[in-house]
């Protein structure tokens, strides 16, 4: 699986030229990757290696679009903001599968647990379940949310239903 955190990462490690690289599920298996220099530009001859490099070395199953990385605003690309240390070790993981992304969010969860629920194809939407035995916050709806959407594969989008149990 390819996270954004893996994907970026190996990205600046395999083109050292390109200095800010974001990568953004843009849709259904496909991925947004926007790049600068360190002269804040995208010269043709790297966004024509950064695509050789996504095909060859990304996920397969997602179509990629190379754009410069100040397009991000204009596309509506939401900030990254500070990661916990377990989300980040678990958004670097070459082998992550379902049952490691659960037990990451299930890691930080005081009451009850999330399951994976199911794939839905036609969308290429994640469904989670998460059960607990108290009222789930919106802060804490919009943290699983944002944690749960580092930890899923480029290219997949997630949806959680959340029931309680009081």
């Amino acid at each position: 699986m390819g996270t954004r955190l893996l994907s970026e990462y190996l990205i600046k490690k395999h083109n050292p030229r390109l200095r800010y690289v974001r990568a953004f599920t843009s849709g259904k298996n496909e991925a947004t990757l926007y790049a600068w220099n360190d002269n804040l530009e995208l010269p043709d001859e790297d966004a024509a290696m950064l695509k050789r490099f996504a095909t060859g070395y990304l996920p397969p199953y997602v179509c990629y679009q190379i754009k410069a990385y100040s397009k991000i605003q204009e596309d509506g690309v939401p900030q990254v903001d500070e990661l916990p240390d377990p989300i980040v070790s678990t958004a670097m993981k070459r082998d992550l599968n379902q049952n490691g992304i659960v037990a990451a969010i299930n890691s930080m969860l005081a009451s009850g647990g999330m399951a994976f629920s199911r794939y839905d194809i036609n969308t290429g939407i994640l469904h989670f379940n998460v059960h607990t035995t108290s009222v789930v916050t919106e802060i804490e709806r919009e943290l699983i949310r944002k944690y749960l959407s580092e930890i899923i594969p480029l290219g997949y989008r997630s949806e959680i239903a959340y029931w309680c149990r009081s």
